[in-house]
């Protein structure tokens, strides 16, 4: 199985927890989940079988480059994990502070009350 095909499988895993469950702690595992899928997908696209560091020296100036890995999914999906993590840490607060008001962290008995 290769990375993208499993950061697709666990796209599915983590939608399915997000949509079908409703506990509000399920629901932000699934959204984590969801974060670690495209994470993993970006920077699946932007490797190259056999390609080395993106790291330019002098002596490849004079040879030929070879294939070299893309850095920029690695950079754009290294800022979406920090903020992946933030928001899981806002709506784990957020999700404390609903349970000591209600005593209760299902969505359909939250949305009665």
């Amino acid at each position: 199985m290769t990375p993208i095909h499993f950061s697709i499988l666990l796209f599915f895993i983590g939608l399915y927890g997000v949509v079908n469950k409703n506990n509000l702690i399920k629901k932000i595992i699934g959204l984590t989940i969801l974060n670690g899928s495209t994470v993993l997908f970006f920077i699946s696209i932007g490797y190259f079988e056999n390609g080395i560091a993106p790291i330019f020296q002098k002596d490849m100036l004079k040879n030929p480059v070879p294939v070299m890995v893309n850095p920029v999914p690695q950079a754009l999906m290294l800022t979406a994990i920090v903020i992946g993590v933030s928001v899981t840490a806002l709506a784990l607060a957020l999700i404390v502070k609903i349970y000591e008001e209600y005593k209760n962290l299902d969505i359909q008995q939250l949305s009665k009350e």
